[in-house]
């Protein structure tokens, strides 16, 4: 299914990390997922929230650049090959170039919660959800 995702910018060093998430605690905003990559001197934090838009406006509020897009989330099998056979196996039989993703784990449903960027994002979760 689609979903907002909101990513922040930030300065690669200690505490900024600590900042964003002192800001979620502050509003009570609780995070559904979350993923850090660096370039460099910067970073982008990437968040999925219950509430996008009640997240960005508490980040953006307290002084961070924040900007919010749209992505591809899907719950797959956690078995061997279930992320080859379940997400990229048909999006590239599709054409479709993934930009990132993410995962997670539910041991205790053995499911997979992938989330993901794709140059189609219509496309992709069409594929994904089988509609």
């Amino acid at each position: 299914m689609k979903i907002r995702q909101v990513s922040v910018f930030i300065q690669n060093q200690p505490g900024r990390l600590l900042a964003i998430l002192e800001v979620m605690e502050k509003e009570s905003i609780n995070l559904r997922a979350l993923s850090i990559s660096e370039s460099g001197e910067f970073g982008i934090v990437r968040m999925i929230f219950p509430d996008a838009d009640r997240g960005i406006e508490a980040l953006r509020d307290a002084g961070f650049t924040a900007r919010m897009d749209w992505i591809v989330s899907a719950e797959i099998p956690d078995v061997p090959g279930g992320l080859l056979n379940n997400v990229v196996k048909p999006l590239s039989e599709a054409g479709i170039n993934l930009k990132y993703f993410y995962a997670s784990t539910d041991a205790t449903t053995n499911k997979t919660i992938v989330v993901l960027k794709a140059d189609d994002l219509d496309k992709a979760d069409q594929i994904l959800t089988g509609k």
